[in-house]
């Protein structure tokens, strides 16, 4: 055999194994470099500026236990390869990125897998009842959609699976795959980072304090230093150096919780010099003096305005809060005692007209995807046009209300006969405002209203990029106490239905905006398409798209081979 019929023969080996020489070179040479297309129309697998910034923070291994790997429904079976590659994309970027899918119910031994269970309840890992189906059967497991996250020394958990009430569930799932990202990001954000930001509560005023704010403390303590202060006229209370060229704010955040108490003019100047230099002020505040242990011992109750000394301030910054009481038609519900037989009482439970419950409509991250908020007596705020501020409507009350003005009487015989679609005249009213911009001083060509020790102070009339929140209900960052033993019970959380809305949520998302995590919160903004199909044409053409899917392909299969081998027919049959 010569040569030129080997080389022939032996061409066609050649040129495969260039082939895959080639493509294992290529795969060497790209190895070096981090070369992705991502053509999804939501751009879902790139991850944004702000996550690659803290992957490039990253200097040691960050393990993730992920807690979603067994025999799962479609829906948490696709929650689990997003996570996934979601985990990839991030590894992509950082090779010291680890994770490892963990299925509780592999662990042969009973006690073994509850010292698992009991150590993800310890670390704060939420869980959840479902349905799964095993060798037996259908069966309730109690599972942890969620991971744990361990960086050097510290650990957090991180829950992947976000509750919204009143939500199908596939939506539910599809939301939170578009917070998938920033989850882990904000979790890596948590772990890495070094100095806490500072947050100060307010005291002085009445304001709450103590066991009512137990879970928010507790909550916030993980990623915040947190200080509770009196300023009393005081401008070093929030300021340091405030006398001189270098003055700065000395907390991120400043929060005023549901203040019963006049503020003197001196506490008001402190508060707003501290936003003149840059600092942030999340209120919580009653306009209307309105209470349920009051009614509930009275049956009905006077509600009157609320008088605080702030009208001026928050009027020159951009906002008004109303005098008024809002009624909702989507409302809390209250148990009431409506009779006894024997020793035990009667409960029933009745919509409470005044404690509306908000459906976060807005797109803003602060509240995007939230599960619905409740409120106690809650007020309307209206926003005033201000040259550079921008303002942004957080919460409304739904498009069936009704505004109250003040004084009223308010009492349990509302809730004698329902009332029609028609009482609730009114559309949808803000309650929670954000406010944007370089805000106009209150004391603007206004004397100090400070001792003679600071009248040589240079007032700050105009004051740089900053934020404020305002709530017009005190009571939306309190938490219940248990009824028996008076200890805190989670904020958001109802002890009388059992209902946890999402207060919390709300108020650590508004302090994580305030405190600088604009560019990691906008995360949330994220979305992703739920191409669901369409039900109603799935039941009235299920056997035509049946045959389809299962006949087309085996056809144009058999359709190509035999136009394949009447073409070798042509060629060869000669």
């Amino acid at each position: 055999m010569n040569k030129e019929i080997i080389y022939k023969k032996f061409r066609p080996f050649r040129e495969i194994i260039f082939l895959i020489m080639a493509v294992f070179l290529v795969n060497y040479l790209v190895s070096f470099t981090h070369l992705r297309w991502d053509w999804s129309s939501e751009k879902r697998y790139t991850l944004s500026e702000e996550s690659r910034a803290i992957l490039d923070q990253i200097q040691n291994e960050v393990e993730f236990k992920v807690y979603l790997e067994g025999d799962f429904p479609a829906g948490f079976m696709r929650l689990k390869q997003q996570t996934r590659n979601m985990l990839d994309e991030f590894r992509s970027y950082n090779k010291k990125i680890h994770y490892e899918f963990i299925n509780l119910y592999a662990v042969s031994s009973i006690n073994e897998r509850n010292e698992m269970i009991e150590e993800l309840i310890e670390l704060g890992l939420n869980q959840t009842n479902l349905q799964v189906k095993t060798s037996e059967g259908m069966e309730q497991q109690m599972i942890f959609p969620g991971a744990i996250v361990r960086y050097q020394d510290k650990q957090l958990p991180m829950d992947l699976l976000q509750p919204q009430m009143g939500i199908p569930p596939e939506t539910v799932l599809n939301n939170s795959m578009q917070s998938l990202e920033y989850q882990i990001a904000n979790t890596l954000m948590r772990l890495i980072r070094e100095n806490k930001p500072q947050l100060a509560f307010l005291l002085g005023h009445g304001e709450l304090n103590g066991s009512y704010m137990a879970d928010i403390h507790a909550s916030l303590a993980k990623d915040y230093q947190q200080r509770e202060i009196e300023i009393s006229g005081n401008p070093e209370s929030l300021i340091s150096d405030y006398s001189t060229d270098s003055a700065q704010v000395k907390y991120s955040a400043l929060i005023i919780a549901k203040p019963l108490t006049v503020f003197s003019e001196a506490d008001k100047f402190v508060i707003d010099q501290y936003l003149m230099l840059g600092g942030r002020v999340l209120w919580l505040i009653d306009p209307v003096v309105a209470s349920m242990d009051s009614l509930r011992n009275h049956q009905s109750i006077m509600a009157i305005t609320r008088y605080l000394n702030l009208d001026d301030q928050l009027f020159t910054y951009g906002v008004r809060l109303n005098n008024n009481l809002l009624m909702d038609m989507n409302a809390q519900q209250i148990a009431l005692r409506t009779g006894q037989i024997g020793d035990q009482p009667q409960i029933e439970f009745f919509p409470w007209y005044y404690y509306p419950v908000i459906y976060p409509q807005a797109v803003h991250p602060i509240v995007k995807n939230l599960n619905k908020l409740s409120t106690e007596f809650v007020s309307s705020i209206d926003t005033l046009p201000k040259a550079g501020i921008h303002k942004t409507i957080l919460l409304s009350s739904s498009n069936l209300t009704r505004s109250i003005s003040t004084p009223a009487i308010v009492s349990f015989d509302i809730l004698r006969s329902e009332p029609p679609p028609s009482f609730f005249n009114q559309k949808a009213q803000a309650i929670a405002v954000l406010l944007e911009g370089e805000f106009e001083s209150v004391f603007k060509n206004r004397n100090l209203p400070l001792d003679s020790e600071y009248q040589a102070i240079k007032v700050q009339t105009k004051s740089v990029k900053t934020q404020m929140i305002i709530v017009s209900d005190g009571d939306f960052i309190k938490n219940q106490l248990q009824i028996s033993q008076s200890y805190p019970l989670p904020l958001g959380y109802d002890q009388f239905t059992g209902q946890t809305y999402g207060n919390k949520d709300f108020i650590l998302n508004a302090v994580n905006y305030l405190t600088g995590g604009e560019g990691i919160i906008a995360l949330r903004n994220r979305e992703f398409k739920l191409r669901l199909l369409d039900k109603e044409k799935i039941a009235t053409h299920r056997l035509f798209w049946q045959l389809i899917n299962g006949i087309l392909p085996i056809a144009l299969i058999i359709f190509f081979g035999l136009i394949l081998q009447y073409l070798r027919y042509r060629k060869y049959g000669r």
